[in-house]
């Protein structure tokens, strides 16, 4: 996952710098890259990491601590800790798009995905794809909880950290972050086989990048992504009923 780390500690953008380090750490956080109970680098650290201010950085952590996502300990052994966000409640954040907007999304989000995997297909090395394989394994174990939808969101990220493009990597955290939740929505009716799908789904995408079949994965990642929206876009019509 280190790839996908540095992609989450790289410099933000030079406007409105407090949002953009605040969505990034939350991103991160409700994607697992961050996980539950870490210590963050010190706020010296982090803000060189970050490309911002310690004035900004301090802001930031503390709409991150009323937020819930983030606490600070005093004394010694004290510092910034992850919390790790209880589940959201799925409709209800559903109910809150448009069909037009879901597949407007969804195009995005393809788009993205596909040419993450493409270009992982083309400049990945066995080193990238390592953490890939773990998460993979890590999935076929899981329950069907928050936890393998946290697992099912590193995988992504880690195909796009993998294409070593960090702006890639950075839109596949914010999309995620984004869509990714809704997205588990399209799987959550028939576990057992929803799993079976999904994990056969992902493992072709590993094996196109593993063969260097860039135009295979890509077109394997969009119908990944394209499907579940179908789906969703399907369970949202039915709100509408």
């Amino acid at each position: 996952m280190e790839s996908a780390r540095l992609a989450v500690f790289a410099p933000v953008d030079s406007t409105a710098r407090v949002e953009a380090v605040i969505r990034r750490l939350t991103d991160a956080i409700a994607l697992g890259l961050l996980a539950d109970g870490e210590q963050l680098p010190s706020e010296a650290e982090l803000a060189g990491q970050l490309g911002v201010s310690t004035v900004t950085l301090r802001e930031a952590l503390m709409a991150l601590r009323q937020q819930g996502m983030v606490e600070t300990r005093r004394g010694r052994g004290g510092g910034s800790f992850v919390r790790l966000p209880s589940d959201l409640d799925l409709g209800s954040l559903l109910r809150g798009y448009a069909v037009e907007e879901l597949r407007d999304l969804g195009d995005h989000y393809a788009a993205i995905a596909g040419a993450a995997a493409r270009l992982a297909a083309q400049r990945a090395l066995p080193s990238d794809l390592a953490p890939i394989l773990r998460s993979l394994d890590e999935m076929a174990e899981a329950d069907w909880d928050g936890r393998l939808r946290r697992l099912d969101g590193r995988f992504h990220v880690e195909i796009a950290a993998a294409s070593q493009s960090a702006r890639l990597t950075q839109e596949e955290i914010r999309l995620q972050a984004d869509i990714g939740p809704l997205l588990w929505l399209s799987r959550d009716e028939h576990h057992e086989m929803a799993k079976r799908n999904l994990f056969d789904q992902h493992r072709a995408i590993v094996e196109a990048i593993r063969a260097g079949e860039g135009d295979q994965a890509r077109e394997l990642a969009e119908r990944h992504v394209l499907d579940a929206v179908d789906h969703l876009i399907e369970l949202r019509l039915r709100l509408q009923e």
